[in-house]
């Protein structure tokens, strides 16, 4: 994330990783405030085994772009709200990325944060039938939530 304040939302990220039992790191690394360490990480993520990279960042939100920039692991970037403009200034930053260095870009906030997980959950499970099977899991619990959602409003019927 670009920034430690990025936390409240990108731990909705971290909390879905930890369910599927996925490593993970979490870490600032400002595009704007420190570029040579932003830069040293996306060049040695291939090697040190990243399959991609969540990348959360508010305001002109660049962290997402400069880390797709530098590396070919795929950036999953997330929008994080900022204070005057709610966020929807990161989502443009992120998402108008130029013809060639893609960004796959989600939600703004933490909606966002949680979907990128489970992409990242999704590629990984690709190649790993337990995870494969843990996702097939979670969405039959989102179904029931879901269905039973109709069954308690009949409960608030007169």
């Amino acid at each position: 994330m670009g920034s430690s304040s990025d936390w409240d939302v990108m731990r909705h990220a971290a909390d879905i990783l930890t369910e599927f039992g996925v490593p993970f790191e979490a870490k600032v690394v400002s595009a704007h405030r420190m570029p040579d360490d932003m830069f040293a990480y996306a060049e040695a993520a291939r090697k040190r085994g990243l399959v991609a990279i969540i990348a959360g960042a508010g305001g002109a939100a660049h962290l997402p772009g400069m880390l797709a920039a530098k590396t070919t692991v795929p950036v999953l970037g997330v929008p994080v709200p900022s204070k005057h403009l709610q966020g929807v200034d990161s989502l443009h930053s992120i998402v108008q990325m130029p013809k060639g260095i893609p960004v796959a870009t989600f939600a703004i906030g933490t909606s966002g944060a949680g979907n990128a997980a489970l992409f990242a959950v999704a590629m990984l499970a690709q190649n790993d039938t337990g995870l494969r099977d843990a996702l097939d899991a979670f969405r039959a619990r989102q179904t029931e939530v879901a269905r039973n959602m109709t069954q308690d409003l009949s409960l608030d019927a007169p």
